[in-house]
């Protein structure tokens, strides 16, 4: 299986000198199964750049897995370059939305709108399919087994768990770990903590033992005292899931767009000296445009 990295900030594209070595581009993460099956994590415009490299191997059946609908896991469908060219298949794959009542379809109908986008979706060439997954029910995608677990974000959110040929990846989109929304001493907060302990169990269980973990880091400690809600976890958070799923290697990633790529290593060095006792022996990555890890 081979992992490649296209897009691996969050929240919006930051493109510039302060941001090379990292990269600009918005999530978006190539799957290659043994037999070269092509699978997609999130469609954000690191998606461009990936559909510019697969011209050279049409006509390509893309396999795209949308953890969540906001703006920089999507925002590259519309310019993906093989839906413009007859005998290639987009098929993609997500949740339903229950505030609109629609499936994973909403998320190219609502960018294709005349009034938004100049190709409408009845223009474009290639034969796009629509998969509308349910939390914890695995779907074949060609010889990979692609379980959709339920995490937590404002909004309806997949972690996916990829398995082939004895590998697999873990993706967990946008996902800040449970947190009891009462006080110590409240009324509700026990019974609110015991849900919370069986959440966060049964993501560490969709996890266990993953080759690899592809981790919401976007925030340090320090700064997600002001952020909590926003539905982003901590370099720390990912470690600590991370170390009780037993993953063998962990890519902190959703880069923070405001951070250059010095502040990035700069507090990932301060994040992994804050957690060393518990990361011992630990492979911790920062997830870097353009790297390809095969194994």
């Amino acid at each position: 299986m081979k992992v490649r990295f296209w897009g691996v900030r969050g929240s919006i594209a930051c493109p510039g000198p302060k941001t090379v070595r990292y990269g600009g581009n918005t999530t978006c993460i190539e799957i290659r199964t043994d037999n070269n099956e092509l699978i997609i994590l999130d469609a954000g415009t690191g998606i461009f750049p990936l559909s510019q490299m697969l011209l050279a191997e049409l006509p390509v059946t893309a396999n795209v897995l949308i953890t969540h609908s906001h703006w920089d896991h999507i925002q590259g469908l519309p310019l993906f370059i093989p839906n413009f060219i007859p005998g290639n298949t987009l098929r993609l794959h997500g949740g339903f939305d229950p505030v609109s009542g629609k499936g994973i379809e909403q998320v190219m109908q609502v960018q294709l709108q005349y009034s938004f986008f100049p190709v409408r979706e009845v223009e474009m060439k290639a034969k796009i399919e629509y998969v509308t997954l349910m939390p914890n029910e695995t779907v074949q995608v060609g010889s990979a087994r692609v379980t959709p677990c339920l995490l937590n974000h404002p909004v309806i959110d997949f972690g996916y768990r990829v398995e082939c040929d004895g590998k697999s990846v873990f993706f967990t989109g946008d996902h800040e770990p449970p947190y009891n929304i009462y006080e110590p001493g409240e009324e509700g907060y026990d019974d609110y903590q015991m849900f919370v302990d069986e959440k966060a169990q049964s993501i560490v269980e969709a996890m266990r033992g993953v080759d690899v973990l592809i981790a919401d880091s976007s925030y340090t400690d320090a700064e997600y005292a002001s952020k909590k809600g926003w539905g982003h976890g901590t370099y720390s958070s990912s470690m600590a899931t991370a170390k009780a799923a037993g993953a063998k290697l962990l890519f902190c990633t959703h880069h923070e767009p405001t951070r250059s790529d010095d502040a990035l290593e700069t507090v990932f060095a301060a994040a992994l000296a804050a957690n060393a006792e518990h990361t011992a022996g630990m492979d911790i990555r920062l997830a870097r445009e353009g790297d390809v890890y095969e194994f």
